[in-house]
C-alpha cells in the first residue's frame, strides 16, 4: 500500500459537523500519548490569551485562533483534507473527488499536523493553530515531541512512502531507514538546463500530484514505480539528484 505524506496548511476552514476530537479515531493510534500531551498543553495555554499570543507568535488578526485551541476537545470536526485550505489543498480539492478516489485518499494519505501528528486524510479534526516550530509550556519542541515516536509509527507503513511534506514537517517524523520511500522535490528546469527548487508553486504541484494519485490509484512499491507511473501519466517525474529523492519538474 502506497502512503502519501502531506504537510498541513496554516489556513483552515472553520466549524464542522462531526463529533468532537477522538484520539482513537485517528490514524497511527500508537501516537495517542503524544497527542494527549500536546492537546493538553495547548488547551491550558489558551486560558491566558496574552501568553498564548506570545508563545504562538500570533498577530492581532490571528488571535481568534486562541479560542479554537481552547475548544480543541469539544469543537466540531471535519475530515482533515476538507479542514485545510491554501494552495496545496485547493489543488487537491478533495471534496470534488469521486467516491472511489476519496476513499483511496482516506486510506493512503496522511497529513502531518503539529498537535496530532500524522492523521488520515479523512480523519475528523477540529480547527486549531500550532506550527511545527512551536514549543509549548511543559513540553520540549515539537520536533522532540514527535520525531522518534512518529518515525517508529511510520516504520509500520509499507511498501512505499511518498513524502510530500515540507522539510519542517518531515523533521517531525523522518521516514526511518529500511522503509521504501522517496522525498518528492518540486523543481523547474531553465532553458540552460539549470534546475532550481520552487517555493510557493511547489504546493500546487504537490496537490495536483496527490489528486492524480487518488484518481489513478496506481500500485506502487518502489520509487522507480512512481517514476514509471508518472511518465506514463504525462508527469515529469525522475530520480532526484540526491539519494532518496524524486524530482517533479514543472
Amino acid at each position: 500500500m502506497t502512503t502519501i505524506l502531506l504537510p498541513p496548511s496554516e489556513t483552515k476552514r472553520a466549524g464542522g459537523s462531526g463529533e468532537p476530537l477522538a484520539f482513537d479515531g485517528l490514524a497511527l493510534p500508537v501516537l495517542a500519548p503524544q497527542r494527549e500531551a500536546v492537546v493538553a498543553s495547548l488547551v491550558a495555554l489558551s486560558a491566558d490569551p496574552e501568553e498564548a499570543a506570545r508563545v504562538l507568535k500570533l498577530s492581532e488578526r490571528q488571535r481568534g485562533a486562541i479560542a479554537d485551541n481552547a475548544a480543541l476537545r469539544r469543537a466540531p470536526t471535519m475530515p482533515a483534507a476538507d479542514r485545510y485550505t491554501g494552495v496545496l489543498f485547493d489543488a487537491l480539492d478533495a471534496s470534488s473527488l469521486d467516491d472511489a478516489s476519496r476513499a483511496w485518499l482516506g486510506t493512503h494519505a496522511l497529513i502531518h499536523t503539529a498537535p496530532f501528528g500524522p492523521v488520515g486524510a479523512l480523519d475528523a479534526i477540529p480547527a486549531y493553530r500550532l506550527a511545527a516550530g512551536a514549543s509549548l509550556p511543559g513540553l520540549p519542541s515539537m520536533r522532540r515531541v514527535w520525531s522518534e515516536p512518529t518515525s517508529a509509527a511510520l516504520a509500520e507503513v509499507a511498501p512505499l512512502v511518498v513524502d510530500l511534506r515540507s522539510e519542517a514537517y518531515a523533521s517531525l517524523g523522518p521516514v526511518p531507514p529500511g522503509v521504501p520511500s522517496t522525498y518528492v522535490r518540486v523543481v523547474t528546469e531553465g532553458a540552460d538546463g539549470a534546475v532550481r527548487a520552487l517555493n510557493h508553486f511547489n504546493k500546487k504541484a504537490k496537490g495536483e500530484l496527490t489528486r492524480r494519485l487518488a484518481t489513478d490509484r496506481p500500485r506502487l512499491t518502489t520509487p522507480a514505480d512512481l517514476v514509471a507511473w508518472g511518465r506514463a501519466a504525462g508527469l515529469r517525474l525522475r530520480p532526484g539528484a540526491r539519494a532518496g529523492e524524486t524530482e517533479l519538474v514543472v
